[in-house]
């Protein structure tokens, strides 16, 4: 177990990269081929990942010894609110889902955003609702897309806290000469 966990952190800006883009093509996969148009905090939970892509990258550059070890653990900080930004976005649209307290008015059905299908029979004269930000469009396991993107961010900062605080112990490698 010791020797996964040290290879999951070895690794981890990379892993994080991928998990990110993973992200944002398993939504577009249900927004293209499932046909789930994204609600506005949907838009904003991608958005996250979005952000989160480069900031990966930098950190598996820095993290390869191409900038100064001390900017890595500030990179992961980064990285981590990042993802708990991510979290929080999540935890507040499946709480609207739940109906634990009210969503944003921009998502009551009367404003966001439509499909490009959606938009497509609009022109044709058909009505089309845009998504609702309280109604959970696709659920598995008792959890909706927000619940389960919500854990999956939380996953991703506890990594990415964990790899930080690793690198900032790390002592630096030696130049080989």
């Amino acid at each position: 177990m010791r020797a996964l966990i040290a290879t999951i952190l070895r690794h981890w800006p990379a892993l994080a990269f991928v998990t990110s883009a993973a992200m944002l093509a398993i939504a577009h996969a249900f927004e293209t081929f499932g046909h789930l148009a994204p609600c506005e905090l949907c838009l904003y939970e991608r958005q996250v990942y979005w952000v989160a892509l480069p900031v990966a990258a930098l950190a598996f550059i820095a993290s390869q010894g191409v900038s100064p070890k001390v900017f890595t653990p500030w990179i992961g900080a980064a990285l981590a609110l990042i993802f708990l930004t991510g979290a929080g976005i999540a935890i507040y649209h499946a709480g609207a889902e739940w109906k634990f307290w009210p969503g944003p008015s921009t998502c009551s059905g009367t404003a966001g955003t439509v499909s490009a299908a959606g938009l497509a029979n609009l022109m044709n004269g058909a009505k089309v609702e845009a998504p609702h930000c309280d109604k959970a469009a696709w659920v598995f396991l008792g959890l909706s897309m927000a619940g389960w993107n919500a854990l999956i961010s939380l996953k991703l900062a506890g990594w990415t806290i964990a790899w930080a605080i690793r690198s900032r112990s790390r002592k630096p490698t030696p130049a080989i000469a």
